[in-house]
């Protein structure tokens, strides 16, 4: 049975004597070697004196996670899972909390994440918990993951994740249309 209607020809020609013993692409190859060695030597090597000076990175750039609030500085995560079931590195971990009448200035949602964690050393940066979220609660900003000195260290709770009410972080330029038409 065929599944779809592409089918590839193999053709098999025999190997001229230049192509059994690589030669082509051995000079082709070190034809590449040459021209960066020639364009450093010409140029100078690509070196950024950090930290005075930070080397460029992409406009899409994905750095470290945060947890988004709303205009009242309610957390918009209401614990669904969606985050962690898209995770591909199985990085998120988290445990859904109901909310009570004292807590209902905290959380939009009657049910909350009472503990998220993201295991930073798992994590791959795809940012697939960002398209995932149909709260817009999480996304990942261009600040770079804090050096640590131990393992335990690198799984974020959300102490670490949870922007501050006084210290909100800005992440209008990774928002697509749709998730600001959402938030607001």
């Amino acid at each position: 049975m065929k599944l779809t209607n592409r089918s590839k020809v193999v053709s098999n020609k025999e190997m001229t004597l230049a192509e059994k013993i690589y030669l082509p692409a051995v000079f082709k190859g070190m034809g590449i070697t040459l021209k960066h060695a020639v364009r450093n030597i010409v140029k100078g090597p690509p070196i950024y004196p950090y930290p005075e000076v930070d080397k460029p990175r992409a406009e899409i750039w994905r750095g470290q996670h945060v947890l988004k609030r709303d205009e009242e500085g309610r957390e918009r995560c209401t614990a669904c899972g969606l985050c962690a079931v898209a995770c591909p590195a199985e990085a998120i971990t988290m445990t859904a909390a109901e909310r009570t009448k004292e807590e209902k200035h905290l959380y939009r949602e009657e049910k909350y994440a009472s503990i998220y964690e993201i295991n930073m050393l798992r994590c791959i940066f795809c940012g697939m918990c960002e398209e995932a979220c149909p709260k817009s609660a999480i996304y990942l900003t261009d600040r770079l993951v804090d050096v640590e000195t131990n393992r335990g260290s690198f799984i974020y709770g959300k102490d670490k994740l949870v922007e501050k009410i006084n210290e909100r972080i800005d992440i209008t330029p990774r928002q697509s249309d749709k998730q600001k038409n959402a938030v607001k």
